[in-house]
């Protein structure tokens, strides 16, 4: 097949497009700035607000598979133009370029788009999607994890350094590696059945996991399997972020936006995608430990 993907360039658009090369497809990504040569990779400058370039990544593909946006952004305003707008330029060129399939991926805080800033944001992407003409699929992922990620990559340094780990508030959770997740979206590509639904893809585990479950897991991945996992109480969360805020700007992650998001209590997948289109491979435990002898071998963790 012949694939245009955005955010190529990011910790999950980068497994896609090593799966992607090995399966033997040829692909477009998007990419801001230059990027050294990949093997089956055609590189397309520009962003989601270039309508042009938007056309050329489109122009003759079978599939777009949209993963860019913002996971984090100073106010509303920042969500929506990444995930809202963008949404709505690349679902414009992919119709211009009668694309057969798109594959949209969401998140699972779209189900509480009242929650947070970034929730109500992929809520409306999704609404776009759903309402094109276009073949599509969304795929709503719960916390993704894995070599590159830049995201947990604290949560491992904590854990291995204090054998302490402050977690959000009591609740459960979803978790799926990258690799997995990459498998995902390229088998939806090729997958008739898939069309108009929305799948919350995870690793298998029945009610997922228990925040002190997780903890435990990070601690054993890092060696520490004695890890205490602490839960912080919410307004705690809330405290930290406006002091994030204050010291780092625009730059904060942690946002009182996210801790809305961290702080609720369930984000367990309920609508996996059927086993005949596909199915994890990757258990939390095995991948955890994977993910921090990756961080190991460069020197991260």
């Amino acid at each position: 097949m012949i694939l245009a993907i955005t955010g190529g360039t990011g910790f999950l658009g980068g497994h896609v497009l090593r799966i992607a090369a090995e399966r033997g497809h040829s692909l477009r990504a998007l990419a801001r700035r230059p990027q050294l040569p990949r093997p089956h990779v055609e590189w397309v400058a520009g962003t989601l607000d270039d309508h042009r370039s938007l056309a050329e990544l489109c122009e003759g593909t079978d599939a777009v598979l949209h993963i860019a946006g913002a996971i984090n952004a100073p106010d509303l305003a920042g969500f929506v133009a990444a995930n809202v707008t963008g949404t709505a330029s690349l679902l414009t060129a992919a119709e211009a370029a009668e694309v057969a399939r798109f594959i949209h991926v969401s998140s699972l805080s779209a189900r509480e788009p009242d929650l947070s800033n970034y929730g109500w944001s992929k809520a409306a992407s999704e609404a776009l999607v759903a309402q094109s003409p276009l073949d599509w699929t969304i795929v709503r992922p719960p916390a993704i994890y894995g070599p590159g990620d830049r995201e947990m990559l604290e949560l491992f340094r904590i854990a291995r350094a204090k054998g302490v780990l402050p977690l959000p508030p009591k609740g459960r959770l979803s978790l799926i590696e990258a690799g997995d997740m990459a498998r995902l979206l390229l088998d939806l590509a090729e997958a008739p059945a898939a069309v108009g639904r929305t799948y919350e893809p995870d690793d298998g585990a029945e009610n997922g996991y228990s925040h002190r479950e997780f903890g435990k897991l990070i601690g054993a991945a890092v060696g520490r399997p004695g890890v205490l996992a602490l839960p912080v109480p919410g307004f705690a969360l809330r405290l930290a972020a406006t002091a994030e805020r204050f010291r780092l700007g625009d730059k904060a992650k942690l946002t009182p936006d996210r801790v809305r998001y961290f702080c609720h209590p369930d984000w367990v997948v309920t609508q996996r995608p059927p086993a005949e289109i596909w199915e994890p491979r990757v258990g939390g435990a095995e991948g955890l430990k994977a993910t921090a002898d990756w961080y190991r071998a460069q020197g991260w963790l």
